[in-house]
């Protein structure tokens, strides 16, 4: 891409070659132009295709440059003029901001000067307005990529805190749950220690059961892996509210359930549980499954002046996103809470 540009050094060359001086100046003259487009072709490929914008290099290159256009000067006189489309789009395309921007404008000021200077405005304005277009153009597109270049960090930083949203969601729905349910049975098992060794002994055992498949959850969770399984859930939820001593009825079956809404209800109703078992101080609690909907109500202390927890927002983000609607409200006859996550039929 670089090599195509250098076919506009030919015309300073050929006017150098053809000047009417000696021939060891009109040789010195293109030799001029030919190190020009050496040095601009290595600094460009050394600075752009290698990806080295250290300053030292970038400052290099680009003050070399200026020091050929300079002799290229006393040997070419105006046609040096030629070297300065090539000064602007190095600066443009290496140098940091705001000094791109201001060496094009030195470029394209010092051009302006040695035309007026050599009362040459007549034969050169037309290239000073080409100057002038490819400084201006090669600074937007510099304009333009480092744009596109926030455009990308911002993404990426979205993309990064919507992934830290999404496991800290499921880990608190993961953790929040689990954690309860091992509160729960803790506790029974240390109230049958005395009275029923056996089952006691069978609470701990499922204690361990729990632990392991919570560390496995929370594995699969961060690893973005795991679907909660509304089966699966169900059947937790009937274990976890006994376990409490709530009375728990079901209206419905999994199978009732529309097979796209299953995942998302799943952490629903571990969700619902896991705040009836750790709040609501409810003694019954009822689970209704239906096509496009789920509702779990308690009838415990209710949502009166209650603020919501993190998994709550957590729980509403999640449906919502689905097109879902979340509701929590006062149970039926104003006892108790109803949480409901229902799609439009």
């Amino acid at each position: 891409m670089w090599v195509v540009w250098l076919l506009f050094l030919v015309f300073p060359a050929v006017s150098a070659f053809q000047a009417d001086r000696p021939l060891a100046l009109r040789v010195l003259g293109v030799g001029v132009v030919v190190v020009f487009g050496a040095v601009y072709i290595i600094g460009a490929w050394r600075v752009m295709e290698s990806g080295d914008f250290s300053s030292r290099t970038v400052g290099g290159f680009f003050v070399a440059l200026l020091a050929i256009t300079t002799a290229g000067g006393v040997l070419l006189g105006l046609d040096a003029l030629a070297f300065g489309p090539f000064l602007a789009s190095f600066a443009a395309f290496s140098l940091p901001a705001p000094w791109h921007w201001v060496s094009g404008a030195v470029v394209v000021l010092g051009g302006v000067a040695v035309i007026l200077a050599a009362d040459a405005f007549a034969a050169w304005g037309g290239f000073l307005v080409i100057l002038v277009s490819v400084t201006v153009g090669v600074n937007v597109v510099r304009f333009l990529i480092d744009q596109s270049y926030d455009y990308d960090d911002v993404q990426q930083g979205l993309v990064l805190a919507q992934e830290r949203e999404r496991v800290a969601r499921d880990v608190h729905d993961v953790l929040g749950h689990s954690l309860t349910v091992l509160s729960v049975k803790a506790g029974l098992a240390e109230r049958l220690i005395d009275v029923d060794r056996e089952r006691a002994r069978a609470e701990i055992a499922e204690i361990g059961r729990i632990a392991r498949e919570s560390l496995g959850e929370v594995r699969a969770t961060v690893g973005g892996l795991r679907a909660a399984g509304l089966a699966g859930e169900l059947a937790e939820a009937r274990a976890a509210l006994s376990s409490a001593g709530i009375e728990v009825h079901v209206d419905g079956v999994p199978a009732d359930v529309d097979p796209s809404h299953r995942t998302v209800l799943g952490w629903a109703l571990r969700e619902a549980v896991t705040n009836v078992v750790r709040h609501s101080r409810a003694a019954r609690c009822r689970i209704g499954l239906v096509a496009h909907a789920l509702t779990v109500d308690d009838d415990g202390v209710g949502v009166a002046g209650q603020r919501r927890g993190h998994g709550l927002r957590g729980l509403e983000e999640r449906v919502t996103e689905t097109g879902a609607t979340f509701t929590l409200e006062v149970g039926p006859g104003g006892q108790g809470t109803r949480l409901r996550v229902s799609w439009p039929t």
